[in-house]
């Protein structure tokens, strides 16, 4: 199980687009590479599975266990040639201060050499204390590597390598120099998605053969070969049960935020997922059992949201029939009467008693912890759910006789206070859920359509 985990001294020193260029120019020479994400993300993941042609899949200290992680890393790991793990923020960082949900704690707990992207700009022989450093800190971490980024020409590269190769022992693995081919157009919640990108295959080709000729491809998999075995058996899959319903997903430029294992669930729970596009479909797909909204930027699509009356009348009326739905973030924004931002006001679907306002600042970001609340609507277990957020939207005119599943005890949610508004047989929130760990929210959610669907549910949806 070949496997390196691409880590970073500080954040925003391009190690996204190294591990990009790194899956593309690998599977570009046959091998069947198998992308990982560190942390709670949607958007590095698409772009990851669109240059290694596998679903990217995420490593989360906040909703797995690190017996979880293990098993989970290796399930999807089987199969592949290499697995290439991306981790977030710097090496050391995280929310625990002992470093216990670090990069280095995945990269230890996986057993996989590190390879560190060092950000360039502005440094030469400066390198060498900085990875001295990061050598020492943690002797448990194995880093095996350097890529230079952001390198701003060939001089600069000589002294960048000087110091390395002088000072320490680590090998410089490659070195990329400034490019705008290697740039991804971003926004206020960071890169736009590779399902908006109209351009993604190109700009995944350029950064792929930017990195092919400036990173030692060869050297890389002999330090993901050099990674021992992990004696940890397979997250074990339940068998499928055969399809009784159907979901209808968002999926389009809009709303792209799902984890697979998530629709992986609902679909093993018997329900067949029906994709339909807010944007260019005129109606619902006949025939659902129930609605998945998941996140994105409906607040970029607003005008196009609105200019759809047909879909979200479809959307609508099936909401205030009673048709089950669950909708998350961008979900929650669509459902609502309006978005508004800066001066611009665009209707939405109108099925929940609220508007949305986007803000200039977060107004959420992070890890959460949820306690349900006796309005939560799904059966079986409730409890804390550990989960995550990221919205710059806030809630306005709020009806006053809403009810919410949620009592916040980490996060912002709504108000710092509640989060997801239930009405009808619809939940809708702001926190993300992902089905692992002790959160089986699909299986929930799953139980919950077909108690509505039997009629056990028939007088709350009226």
């Amino acid at each position: 199980m070949a496997r390196v985990f691409v880590s970073a001294a500080h954040k925003s020193s391009g190690k996204t687009t190294i591990t990009l260029g790194l899956c593309a120019a690998l599977a570009e020479r046959g091998l069947a590479v198998q992308p990982f994400k560190k942390g709670p993300d949607y958007i590095d993941p698409m772009w990851h599975s669109a240059a290694s042609g596998r679903t990217c899949r995420n490593l989360d200290f906040n909703t797995q266990s690190p017996d979880e992680i293990s098993c989970f890393f290796r399930r999807y790991a089987l199969g592949a040639d290499v697995s290439v793990i991306e981790g977030n923020k710097g090496l050391h960082d995280g929310v625990d201060p002992q470093g216990r949900d670090s990069g280095a704690a995945l990269a230890k707990l996986l057993r996989a050499p590190v390879v560190l992207v060092i950000d360039g700009s502005g440094i030469t022989r400066g390198v060498a204390p900085l990875l001295m450093g990061y050598r020492a800190f943690d002797p448990e971490v194995r880093i095996a590597g350097v890529i230079l980024n952001k390198v701003a020409g060939s001089r600069h590269e000589s002294k960048l390598r000087e110091a390395v190769e002088g000072f320490t022992d680590l090998p410089v693995l490659g070195a990329v120099h400034r490019s705008t081919d290697l740039e991804i157009t971003e926004r206020h919640l960071g890169l736009v998605p590779a399902n908006e990108e109209a351009q993604a295959a190109a700009v995944i080709r350029r950064i792929r053969d930017a990195i092919a000729a400036q990173v030692d491809l060869d050297r890389v998999m002999d330090a993901a070969r050099s990674a021992p075995a992990l004696a940890v058996p397979p997250l074990a899959v339940p068998a499928p049960l055969p399809p009784t319903g159907r979901i209808g997903v968002a999926r389009d430029a809009a709303f792209g935020f799902y984890y697979p294992e998530d629709l992986e669930a609902l679909a093993a729970e018997g329900f067949e997922l029906v994709p339909f596009d807010t944007l260019r479909d005129g109606a619902l797909p006949p025939g659902l059992d129930a609605l998945f909204i998941g996140g994105g930027f409906p607040e970029t699509h607003m005008a196009a949201l609105e200019a759809n009356a047909g879909m979200r009348a479809s959307v609508r009326v099936a909401v205030e029939r009673g048709l089950p739905a669950y909708a998350e973030c961008g979900g929650l924004m669509y459902l609502s009467r309006s978005i508004a931002w800066g001066e611009r006001r665009h209707a939405m679907v109108g099925a929940l008693p609220l508007d949305t306002v986007m803000h200039r600042t977060p107004q959420g970001r992070g890890h959460v912890r949820m306690r349900e609340t006796d309005a939560f609507p799904w059966p079986g277990s409730g409890g804390t759910v550990s989960a995550h957020e990221f919205h710059y939207a806030g809630v306005a005119n709020v009806d006053p006789g809403c009810r919410f599943a949620y009592a916040v005890e980490r996060g912002h949610g709504f108000d710092g206070v509640r989060d997801g508004i239930v009405v009808h047989n619809t939940l809708a929130a702001f926190t993300h859920l992902r089905g692992v760990g002790g959160n089986a929210w699909p299986k929930r959610f799953a139980a919950f359509i077909r108690s509505c669907r039997s009629g056990a549910r028939g007088a709350h949806a009226a």
